[in-house]
């Protein structure tokens, strides 16, 4: 693994045609939600006068990722990402449809509002893996990071001013009128997926499984260590942070006494906080690692935390959220970017899922507990739980350090797969792989580190039942041995591995002290369990 600072001009992405009209299109959709999500918190607070029902706003967005977004992530490594995303986006605008039309009967209520907010949030638990894994197939590798950021800075651009146009469209129009101009604008991602075309490299093996996809998913994760330690950071940040969002509409109208104009402007100033950060964020990478950056951006959002509940002014409030944005997209951004980088692309879309789902359940969570507890003790007491482990996930840098691979090393290889001399089916198996080293003595404690880095990359890449051998009559003489479960499974394993999964198996060559290069040998398991003889009738 190599560092390296993964960063390109900022605005490279846009030259893409592709990237450069969705990008737009989401912009203009996520004005929309943010004029909606600013009137449903608002008209949320006005109809119930549960505290828990305010903060289960922002929960009731966020679970559906926390239970779908594995298999979106499935989904979207193994069928069209375009028509994935045109999925999602529809179950959005069905829902902010469907929200309109009920206002305008008035048949609102909390329970509906949370209900509609869910299936939203199934729409979006959808699109995001498909989208950010396309990233990958409408841009070279090299602009991802740049893509990354311009895609958090143009969300942070529509947070500085959708809550403020909402807040005023709330005070002038009232509810519905935000709705429908949300409804409008989540027609317009529709017709600019259903336009925009890119080539998505095809493969010429049989589609996975979705059950198989999901678990190849998980078992890479599960063994990448950078990966884990990103997921644990971001699903611990965000169960914290998501309390500045989450309880707001309860500071504004309980400790700043303030109307909706109120509201939105204070989010308005969160977003002008991330949109700062973000035109910033390659120059602070330049000085900063990401893991420190990381790190720094949590305490900006602790500091935010500490101060909104003992202030009654509303210049410091917007101060402190400006300060909690920043650190809300430089942490974002820095994770996202890191999964990204550290992610084939065979598996993108599912490292990204996992992370969604988890991050994403640690918001839904955290909207939960902080509520709770704002409800049961006090909205200072919240605001002071959240800071504390706000500050836990700065000190966490020492503990899961987030790397970032070199972008080559996740390039596949070529694989040709070897002549049989049997006609195999593509569902042909399970098949074994068996590889002879011949190791002296002085080369085995080499040849055993190198066996472990073996082990992880044989193992996530597909590999089933790994072991390694010692034969004890040649003490000299060890074997690898794993299995796959058909052929398909063995050809789509060897064109999973990246050209630094290779170097393992050259280094292992390198220790070999036997004639020529290690032997491989291939076979299929047979079953010889006797078949039946029916008997004759009598």
């Amino acid at each position: 693994m190599q560092r390296k600072d993964p960063h390109s001009t900022t605005l490279a992405p846009l030259q893409k045609g592709a990237f450069r009209a969705i990008w737009t299109a989401r912009q203009i959709s996520s004005l929309g939600w943010f004029i909606q999500t600013t009137a449903i918190s608002w008209l949320m607070a006005t109809i119930s006068a549960s505290d828990l029902m305010v903060a289960l706003v922002q929960a009731s967005s966020t679970l559906p990722a926390f239970f779908m977004s594995i298999l979106a992530g499935a989904i979207a490594d193994s069928f069209n990402r375009r028509s994935v995303m045109l999925t999602g986006h529809f179950l959005i605008a069905l829902a902010s449809l469907t929200l309109a039309i009920s206002v305008a009967l008035g048949l609102v209520s909390p329970w509906l509002i949370l209900g509609l907010g869910f299936l939203a949030g199934c729409g979006f638990a959808l699109n995001d893996p498909a989208w950010h894994a396309s990233v990958g197939d409408i841009l070279e590798k090299r602009d991802i990071p740049a893509a990354v950021t311009l895609m958090s800075v143009g969300y942070n651009i529509v947070r500085s001013t959708g809550p403020a146009l909402g807040g005023a469209i709330l005070a002038f129009f009232g509810p519905l009128a935000a709705f429908v101009l949300a409804v409008l604008s989540d027609l317009v991602p529709l017709g600019a997926i259903s336009r925009s075309k890119w080539h998505v490299r095809s493969s010429s093996l049989p589609r996975e499984r979705v059950t198989t996809a999901i678990h190849d998913g998980l078992r890479f994760t599960a063994m990448s260590s950078e990966i884990r330690a990103a997921i644990a950071r971001g699903t611990l940040f965000g169960s914290a942070s998501i309390s500045m969002l989450a309880l707001l509409p309860l500071i504004v109208r309980d400790h700043l006494a303030g109307e909706p104009i109120v509201y939105g402007a204070l989010l308005a100033a969160f977003g002008m906080g991330a949109f700062a950060a973000g035109l910033s964020s390659s120059h602070l990478r330049r000085i900063v690692s990401q893991d420190r950056l990381i790190a720094l951006a949590s305490v900006a959002c602790a500091a935010c935390c500490l101060l909104l509940p003992l202030t009654a002014s509303i210049p410091v409030a917007a101060l402190a959220l400006a300060i909690g944005g920043a650190g809300w997209l430089l942490t974002w951004t820095g994770i996202d970017v890191s999964i990204q980088l550290s992610s084939p692309r065979w598996v993108v879309g599912r490292t990204l899922s996992i992370y969604y789902t988890l991050s994403y359940g640690g918001m839904a969570a955290g909207s939960w507990i902080w509520g709770a507890v704002a409800q049961n003790h006090s909205l200072t007491v919240a605001f002071e739980g959240a800071t504390a482990v706000l500050l836990l996930v700065a000190a966490a840098t020492f503990v899961l350090p987030i790397e970032l691979w070199d972008e080559s090393e996740q390039e596949a290889s070529e694989f040709v797969p070897p002549s049989l001399a049997l006609n195999l089916q593509p569902r042909s198996g399970p098949i074994v792989i068996k590889i002879d080293y011949v190791i002296a003595e002085h080369g085995l404690e080499a040849f055993l580190k190198c066996m472990r880095k073996r082990r992880r990359v044989q193992s996530r890449a597909g590999a089933r039942n790994w072991t390694l051998q010692r034969n004890l009559l040649t003490p000299t003489l060890w074997t690898e041995t794993f299995r796959t479960p058909t052929w398909t499974d063995y050809l789509r394993l060897n064109r999973r591995l990246s050209a630094a999964d290779h170097e393992v198996g050259e280094r292992l060559a390198a220790l070999h002290d036997g004639i020529g290069t290690p032997e491989t040998v291939l076979a299929i398991e047979c079953s010889i369990t006797p078949v039946r003889t029916p008997i004759a009738n009598r």
